[in-house]
């Protein structure tokens, strides 16, 4: 590998506002909105139009449709009042930035990046290519997000970060659809199909939202609702259905700009280590798509985010034996007809699974265990295959003494990736001396890289902290490889 002279760097800057209750940051927090209430609501007149015009003026230019925001904020705690009282824009607007908090999205750090194809390829001289890379993103709290960068390589040995812009955009949000026989493997992994379940499933469309739900709810039998256990079940569909959402950015909201945040219970401490993939199904089309760990702050879990655009984003539960553990990776396209993905159910060895519509994931097959030095605690994937003239290249990552990280490579068969045909015998990149230290140190960690003119390229987080760049020559990089 070569390492270049690109970085890139957590930006302190880069900060979102946030609903902010006082009392509840905590869980069992006790609230204390109504008081904040009654204290804005006794505020004189003057000084309340003082303070709100200094807010619009310390925060407009930071955040993107910032008073619509403050609004929002605003009728969000109105329930807080005993009696609709009027207010002045003045002070609903100061009511509503009692009630917001800005954070910093990379206060911690960045990490973590993977690259694609970006879909904009305009403006580019000869032999130069435009790389959208998603980011880890973690801020106070070790709450991670999902960021964005562009690059462009080439042309010949060269990388450059393009400026990210600001102010940083959490997108809108809404409900995503379900299908019935998806929730119908999500509920059977999980155990619970029972007379309610059933009973709700047969009620649901095909295709349907929480309002069916809600609807599908309302015509079941009453003697099922009221046996125990039955409240318990109810909560578990709704939670189920309420975390697939979709997230979309305006038109004039660039990439770089965008953040995805945590949006259902699943992940309310964080999305990791998104993994995305440029997929081409058979018809020639191509969309989004990347794996990633949700974390509630006790159990993790993989989930699929698709996008047509990298503009609107939707993310849904995976589920099936091999939809476990942190680290599925998924192929570009179809092999022999089904989707393919790499996975570490195990928590410590690569393995390979199928899927006939991407969501549902069948029993893994274990391709590569922990063997070397270097991985002797554990291995994984560093990001999707990569199809080459003679195999899917497939980058590792291993674990070894002093929980240090290092990456390596291995080679599967196009038509059956279950064959293991080439593997490095060293890591093809170690931390050097000054990438031993970070949030977390010793590791080098990516989660994909990108072949251009005959060149890998890999930008990898470094320390959990800060990303590097390098690359190494394809042909080289395979004809290393040990049978």
């Amino acid at each position: 590998m070569h390492r270049t002279d690109e970085a890139l760097l957590p930006d302190p800057a880069r900060v979102v506002a946030r609903l902010f209750l006082p009392g509840e940051e905590l869980p069992n927090g006790r609230s204390r909105a109504s008081r904040v209430v009654a204290r804005v609501l006794a505020l004189p007149e003057p000084d309340v139009e003082r303070a709100a015009a200094a807010v619009i003026e310390d925060f407009s230019c930071r955040h993107k449709d910032f008073i619509r925001l403050l609004a929002a904020h605003a009728s969000t705690i109105s329930s807080h009042l005993q009696a609709a009282i009027p207010m002045s824009q003045a002070r609903n607007l100061l009511m509503g930035a009692s009630f917001t908090a800005e954070y910093a999205v990379e206060g911690a750090a960045l990490c973590n990046p993977s690259a694609v194809l970006h879909p904009d390829q305009t403006g580019l001289r000869p032999g130069e290519a435009r790389v959208a890379v998603s980011l880890r993103a973690i801020g106070e709290g070790h709450l991670s997000s999902l960021g964005f960068c562009t690059a462009v390589i080439g042309a010949g040995p060269k990388w450059r970060f393009e400026p990210r812009q600001l102010p940083v955009v959490t997108g809108t949000g809404s409900a995503a659809h379900w299908t019935r026989e998806h929730l119908r493997a999500v509920l059977t992994e999980q155990g619970r199909i029972n007379g309610l379940t059933h009973s709700v499933l047969a009620t649901l469309p095909d295709i349907f939202t929480g309002a069916d739900l809600e609807h599908a709810l309302t015509l079941a039998n009453q003697d099922l609702l009221a046996r125990a256990g039955s409240a318990a079940t109810l909560d578990e569909l709704r939670r189920l259905v309420a975390s697939a959402y979709e997230v979309t950015f305006a038109d004039d909201v660039a990439l770089s700009q965008q953040v995805l945040l945590p949006s259902a219970p699943d992940e309310s401490n964080g999305l990791e280590d998104a993994r995305f993939v440029r997929f081409v199904n058979d018809d020639g089309i191509a969309e989004y798509r990347a794996t990633y760990t949700a974390y509630d702050g006790r159990r993790i879990a993989p989930r699929l985010l698709t996008s047509l655009d990298l503009r609107t984003f939707r993310a849904h539960l995976l589920t099936g034996p091999a939809a476990r553990n942190k680290g599925m990776a998924l192929f570009p396209r179809l092999i022999a007809g089904r989707h393919w993905s790499l996975c570490r159910s195990d928590g410590e060895s690569n393995c390979l699974a199928t899927s006939d519509d991407g969501l549902v994931w069948g029993t893994p097959m274990m391709i590569q265990a922990p063997k070397t030095v270097w991985e002797v605690v554990q291995i994984g994937n560093c990001g999707s295959p990569i199809e080459t003239d003679r195999g899917w290249l497939v980058l590792t990552h291993g674990v070894g003494p002093m929980r240090t990280y290092t990456i390596g490579a291995m080679l599967l068969d196009l038509d059956d990736p279950t064959r293991v045909i080439g593997q490095l015998s060293e890591p093809l990149l170690q931390g050097a001396d000054n990438e031993r230290y970070g949030y977390v140190p010793n590791v080098v960690y990516s989660c994909g890289g990108f072949i251009h003119e005959g060149r890998l390229w890999l930008p990898y987080g470094i320390g959990d902290s800060r990303i590097g760049v390098a690359w190494a020559q394809v042909d080289e990089l395979l004809d290393a490889m040990r049978s």
